[in-house]
């Protein structure tokens, strides 16, 4: 092969490379980088003077100059680093997962053994591609699978998903589980006297004061209309009262602005605490239902407890 041919493929790997939609790094068998394209500089935000300066005379580049940078974006790069030398300890094993940067950045990684005639290892090839719009547009669609659309907590069924899977955390680690429905009274009133619009956001900033009471392990979640229920993990008797108080007084205390009004409101609850019989989060919601309704027939904006008689 003469000169002029090789030079025709080595020009004609590199526009291969300039012209992928993925960032491109090629490393042959001495840990030496072969090649790399310019979306690869640009997603690791690498500094091209420093590049030139370890470049050799042939083009190649020690992986180490080449990623020095790279690694200060990764969040775990102790497992990043483990899992390339992994890949290169075996050739023929192959790659493919996702690495996230510490500036919120997704990267999505392939790599792969290159072999020649007679299975000669040649090195490997790693593809990068930023996936962060995807996963972004994954959450977001998540969001709206997930949680009601005007209060932005978790709706109904996600709800009930997630609370049967505390319940199961619970009974296997013997683990305390509270439980609350909620209910704004005279909530219709609201709507005739004020209006729909009104209402809504009555309902946007009663969960807002819950959401500033509760933990972030917490779920809140909006069964429909103005009905409620908050799961309280490793939450006993006494913490769970003390946190239904908390969630009454931060709507009983401060009426919500309206335009020129100023709408009271409050709210009534049910409390219960998961039993050791309990084989269904719907168990325990039903006793916190039932309570829910006798702090109704006893005047309302109060907080009752499940029947103690539950627990024989």
């Amino acid at each position: 092969m003469n000169k002029s041919t090789i030079e025709f493929d080595r020009s004609l790997l590199r526009a291969i490379q300039e012209a992928s939609p993925d960032a491109i790094l090629v490393v042959d068998e001495q840990g030496m980088v072969a090649s790399y394209n310019q979306r690869f500089v640009d997603l690791w935000k690498l500094d091209t003077e420093h590049l030139r300066a370890h470049t050799h005379a042939d083009g190649s580049i020690a992986e180490d100059k080449l990623m020095y940078a790279a690694l200060a974006l990764l969040k775990d790069p102790e497992s990043f680093i483990q899992r390339v030398m992994e890949l290169y300890a075996n050739p023929k094993v192959k790659d493919h997962c996702e690495v996230e940067l510490i500036d919120g950045r997704t990267i999505e990684r392939h790599s792969v053994g290159l072999h020649g005639d007679q299975d000669h290892y040649f090195g490997r090839v790693w593809f990068f591609r930023d996936i962060t719009e995807h996963k972004l547009s994954e959450a977001a669609l998540r969001d709206l699978a997930w949680r009601d659309p005007l209060t932005k907590e978790l709706n109904r069924r996600h709800f009930l998903e997630r609370a049967n899977e505390e319940h199961e955390r619970a009974r296997r680690y013997h683990k305390p589980l509270g439980i609350l429905m909620l209910d704004l009274d005279h909530f219709k009133e609201i709507n005739d006297q004020y209006g729909h619009a009104a209402g809504d956001m009555v309902l946007q900033t009663v969960c807002e004061r819950w959401r500033s009471v509760l933990r972030n392990v917490d779920l809140l979640g909006r069964l429909g209309g103005e009905e409620f229920a908050i799961l309280l993990p490793d939450s006993d008797w006494e913490a769970t009262k003390t946190v239904a108080e908390r969630l009454r007084l931060s709507v009983a205390e401060q009426p919500i602005c309206w335009m020129e009004h100023k709408i009271p409101c409050t709210v009534s609850g049910g409390i219960a605490i998961a039993l050791a019989h309990d084989k269904a989060i719907k168990d325990i919601l039903l006793r916190a239902d039932k309570a829910l309704y006798r702090a109704k027939r006893l005047g309302r904006n109060r907080m009752e407890e499940q029947s103690r008689t539950a627990e024989t």
